[in-house]
């Protein structure tokens, strides 16, 4: 197989809307997570989340344009943008056949579809906008980019929940080893802060309900933690062959050894921790590493308390001995959980631990669960030595996804 780089990476987060603001929060252990504001919300017992305040999309799209298309979107071309910007990809050189996009969504253009709802509800349907439908399907992201930067080869949208962002990346990087393609934008997207989509996890007791602490809310591993927070945003990977990246003079970030996929073909929300082992397990072989090769993985860990328990499980499954001298944390505690675009903004939290050789925090972590019992880094990032390092993903429906990333 080909080898497969990493050249730019763009981000819309919850703690900034760009990578170096981005990573800068992530170090410092700041929280994304905020009290919910308006009385769409107010009769819903989770009253928080790690929303984004200050997106200026006119800085991307021209406002009349972005107008049209749900903020899933614009949140995912913005932080493709700004991959291809750091990757100094020239538009009118590159072989646009040979180009693929790659960026999946958890659950597309929710704002769009629930607006246009009420309009037909209390307006009619002659009121409802010709914009609805292309932009609340969860591929419109990979087509709207294609459109902008005219990249013809592959085009994909994976829609597997919480897996969703590295399972794209995953696919792109076996593309490109193939020979399918020479390059590819990878990522995901999401935009969930909604009342609707508020209230439904909330329903599911799924999130955590600390809102007189919204800061301390997301708290992966913590014996006392209570459920997720909700986080959104988007976080897109320029992925080139190896050859073709240093051809052109490319700066590289990063290589991906390894991904692996899986399902746990158990239960719509519970997961089975052997899925979650088993995809560890292939990325690693992919990688033709042995496990104690291995340095950090940034967890999938969203805080809730099957899930941490889960994940921890399968790392001792997979490591065996090695588990208790890995690095592990969860980037979640400050994010929230992003959803679609979790694994791929989790990827560039990685690759950022990689060049810097710094792991970030898992926050709120004051007493550990006796069932969590790893080195989750607590309370403040560490410099580390990291050559290798895993990005794990895990969704709703059992779907698992994981990355092996190299330092370059």
């Amino acid at each position: 197989m080909r080898r497969v780089v990493v050249t730019g990476m763009g981000i819309i987060s919850p703690l900034g809307n760009d990578v170096e603001t981005f990573w800068k929060n992530l170090i410092a252990g700041k929280s994304g997570v905020k009290k919910l504001n308006g009385e769409e919300f107010a009769n819903i017992k989770t009253q928080i989340a790690a929303y984004i305040e200050d997106f200026q999309v006119e800085s991307y799209l021209e406002p009349k344009e972005a107008k049209r298309y749900d903020l899933y979107i614009q949140y995912a071309y913005a932080a493709a943008l700004q991959a291809l910007n750091e990757a100094e990809v020239d538009l009118n050189t590159i072989n646009k056949e040979r180009v693929g996009v790659f960026i999946g969504s958890g659950v597309g253009g929710i704002h769009t579809l629930l607006d246009n709802h009420e309009i037909f509800q209390n307006r009619g349907p002659n009121r409802v906008s010709p914009f609805l439908v292309p932009t609340m399907i969860s591929n419109m992201a990979a087509g709207f980019i294609t459109i902008k930067t005219g990249f013809k080869g592959p085009s994909y949208a994976p829609v597997s929940a919480c897996a969703t962002g590295n399972q794209a990346i995953g696919e792109a990087y076996l593309n490109i080893a193939h020979g399918y393609s020479d390059a590819i934008l990878a990522g995901g997207s999401e935009a969930v802060v909604h009342p609707l989509t508020i209230a439904g996890f909330s329903r599911m007791r799924a999130l955590s309900t600390r809102n007189d602490e919204p800061e301390k809310a997301s708290r992966p591993f913590d014996k006392n933690r209570d459920g997720f927070v909700v986080g959104e945003g988007a976080g897109v990977l320029f992925l080139e062959e190896y050859e073709h990246a240093k051809n052109r003079g490319a700066n590289i970030l990063a290589e991906i050894i390894g991904y692996g996929c899986t399902t746990d073909a158990h239960h719509i929300t519970a997961p089975d921790y052997r899925g979650a082992a088993r995809a560890m397990q292939l990325a690693i072989a992919m990688a033709g590493v042995t496990p104690d090769k291995v340095d950090y993985i940034n967890a999938h860990a969203t805080g809730t308390p099957t899930g941490d328990v889960s994940e921890t499980k399968a790392i001792k499954e997979v490591f065996s001995e090695h588990a208790y001298r890995l690095k592990i944390s969860s980037t979640k505690s400050m994010t929230g959980h992003m959803f679609g675009a979790a694994g791929a903004a989790e990827a560039i939290a990685t690759i950022k631990s990689l060049q810097d050789q710094i792991i970030p925090p898992t926050i709120n972590l004051d007493e550990p669960d006796p069932e969590c019992d790893l080195d989750y880094v607590p309370q403040r990032a560490i410099e580390a030595n990291i050559e290798i390092a895993l990005s794990n993903a895990f969704g709703f429906g059992g779907h698992n996804a994981v990355i092996a990333l190299k330092r370059f």
